[in-house]
């Protein structure tokens, strides 16, 4: 086989295409000056894409290499993106950096880029537990913004989030830091943002208003004011800390209402006055003077699986449009940043003490007018877990007279049940004629079967009150007592290795204290129940129901209170051991068997005056059975 040679056309061919290809790579290689120019290029494009940074990162946001400065093409571009606004890209706070506000109560961090507050610490206060050395951060890490779209004169969109605001700090003679943040189109053309901190006082003075800018800004369209907060987890249960944690809003001249707290939710409302993210225990809202026309609300549940969802609880956004008068923004608000605590909301006169979850009607007035003072002026000179014992033996000794009146109701039918089985077994083909003796027994003895009832019923608003007074008392956060390391929550004993469905991975021990004395208070009152109340012919078994819920009224209140504060755990417990002794004084040394069946016999002898309902009551009996006799003979 002949051996291949290179012949001399072949090397001519080999150089020819080395030289090409080095013509391409030199030709396709950019000059120093088109270098630069592409450079400058890249670093203005970065400014048009770059999104806010995260708070951490704030101070090192540099990008006045490509904003700041005189070159003319910089400034071109600048101006083609940003119309007038470029003007406040060439100023030194184009650099970025915070400017920080404090006082004993609040520490607050406005940015330069965007205007709005990036970092919201409320002082004093520990997150999940007393000495955590972790502290109350509402906003941190970029988990909110404040954000304005601004629709411009020459048809462009900016949100002020990605542009430089220049600051400007005073301090008034009372204390108060004024913080005034400008977005500028020119020297005296400006969207201004106005901070006041005052002395010792969580809520802030806040402002936006523009000047000069009615030639700069579109101003038949609104600018869409975006609030937006991802809330921080703050306390020891999620789980309970979640239900308390909600939006919620005051619109059209002082109505209040608020968004789901178990689900996404969202609504459009008008006339809003102010809207409040929720964390429980802390809260920030947003006040306004001049109310919004409309607001867009959304709340967003972030706790899916309690186990692997613990950082965030919900995610609010609030979009409100705001008009221009005269060619200019003028809207006077307030902003608040901390405690969801009764008097200090209330304080303001702004009805933002609806935001706490006292309950509607003649719940929320018993919490604001009775309960909250009275546990307030106890709790001035008690510890809070001893406030709470001797809050709790205070209204139990008030709903005493209740008590007895139920017990005596129960005894009087007790006394009378032999007279009534009497009556089942002589009528008992007879149900109407059988209804009719029982009314005519229960007249002639001055008892009202209902009597025991109504008792219980009052009662009720007492307990659900109760029920909203515990979970929205901030001074119980984080305050021990007993075993207890914080009343506001749960007080686990154990911990578990495994999670149970409902019940949680631990166990909280005033729940169980509380379960055995419902038990033992239902077991000694449920036999008299039984004897005070026959049963009724096409009527349940009342007796079977009261065995029944012997035993499951306790586990509900184990299975259900396990997550739950343990200062109400507390008060249940405590409610019912006065109960039961309240009981048993009345039982053993007030009422008597004897002398309430004398009485009955007294009642007897007595002639009776038929009450109109009474004798109304006879009258339709009377009629219902002749009409029946009449079809039996028929």
């Amino acid at each position: 086989m002949e051996d291949k040679k290179l012949d001399f056309k072949s090397i001519i061919g080999f150089v020819l295409i080395s030289v090409v290809l080095m013509w391409m790579m030199y030709s396709n290689t950019p000059t120093k000056e088109e270098q630069e120019a592409k450079a400058k290029q890249e670093q203005v494009e970065k400014v048009k894409e770059e999104k806010i940074a995260p708070v951490s990162n704030v101070e090192s946001t540099v990008v006045a290499s490509a904003i700041v400065g005189n070159d003319s093409v910089q400034q071109a571009q600048l101006k083609g993106q940003l119309g007038s606004f470029a003007y406040s890209a060439t100023l030194p706070s184009a650099n970025g950096g915070v400017t920080e506000l404090k006082s004993e109560l609040l520490t607050l961090k406005i940015a330069n880029k965007g205007g709005y507050i990036v970092s919201a610490t409320v002082n004093g206060f520990d997150q999940f537990y007393k000495g955590s050395n972790k502290t109350i951060d509402l906003i941190k890490d970029n988990n909110a913004n404040l954000n304005l779209t601004i629709n411009t004169a020459d048809n462009r969109t900016l949100n002020t989030k990605d542009l430089f605001f220049e600051p400007t700090l005073t301090k008034e003679q009372d204390g108060s830091q004024v913080l005034t943040m400008r977005l500028k189109a020119g020297e005296a053309q400006y969207l201004e943002y106005r901070y006041v901190l005052k002395a010792n006082d969580y809520m802030l003075d806040f402002a936006i208003r523009s000047q000069g800018l009615n030639t700069v800004v579109n101003t038949t369209k609104p600018a869409d004011l975006e609030w937006q907060l991802k809330a921080y987890r703050n306390e020891k249960s999620i789980s309970y800390e979640n239900r308390y944690t909600e939006m919620v809003f005051e619109y059209e001249d002082g109505k209040d209402d608020y968004l789901s707290a178990a689900k996404d939710d969202d609504d459009v409302v008008n006339d809003v006055t102010y809207v409040a993210f929720k964390q429980h225990l802390f809260t920030s809202i947003l006040l306004t003077d001049t109310p919004f026309k409309t607001a867009t609300l959304k709340s967003e549940n972030l706790i899916k699986d309690e186990a692997i969802d613990t950082v965030f609880t919900k995610n609010y956004v609030a979009i409100m449009p705001l008009e221009f008068k005269n060619g200019e923004l003028n809207y006077n608000m307030n902003m608040y940043y901390g405690p969801s605590k009764y008097d200090i909301l209330n304080g303001y006169k702004k009805n933002l003490d609806e935001i706490m979850p006292l309950g509607w009607g003649i719940f929320g007035w018993i919490n604001r007018y009775v309960f909250i003072p009275a546990f307030g002026i106890i709790s001035g000179f008690l510890p809070y877990g001893l406030a709470i014992v001797f809050f709790t033996i205070l209204v139990r000794l008030v709903m005493s007279p209740v008590t007895y009146k139920s017990y005596v109701s129960q005894a009087k039918m007790k006394v009378l049940r032999p007279e009534i089985a009497e009556l089942n077994e002589k009528f008992k083909d007879n149900a109407m004629k059988k209804q009719q003796e029982t009314m005519k027994l229960y007249s002639k003895a001055g008892v009202n079967p209902m009597a025991g009832c109504l008792p219980a019923l009052m009662q009720m608003p007492v307990f659900y009150a109760l029920f909203q007074f515990f979970p929205s008392m901030f001074d119980l956060r984080q305050e021990g007592f007993l075993w207890a390391d914080d009343l506001s929550s749960f007080d686990a004993v154990y911990q578990l290795p495994f999670t149970i469905p409902f019940y949680g991975d631990h166990v909280s021990l005033f729940p169980i204290l509380a379960s055995l004395a419902i038990f033992f208070y239902m077991k000694m009152t449920t036999g008299d129940q039984q004897m005070s109340a026959p049963t009724q012919e096409g009527m349940p078994d009342m007796g079977k129901i009261m065995k029944v819920m012997l035993y499951i009224s306790p586990v509900m209140m184990l299975v259900f209170f396990n997550n739950y504060a343990s200062g109400l755990s507390l008060y249940y417990f405590i409610s019912n051991l006065i109960t039961i002794g309240i009981m048993l004084v009345i039982k053993n040394y007030i009422v008597k068997e004897d002398k309430i069946l004398a009485k009955i016999n007294e009642n007897k002898t007595k002639p009776k005056k038929e009450s109109k309902f009474q004798k109304k009551m006879r009258e339709m009996m009377e009629n219902a059975e002749a009409q029946k006799a009449k079809q039996n003979k028929k």
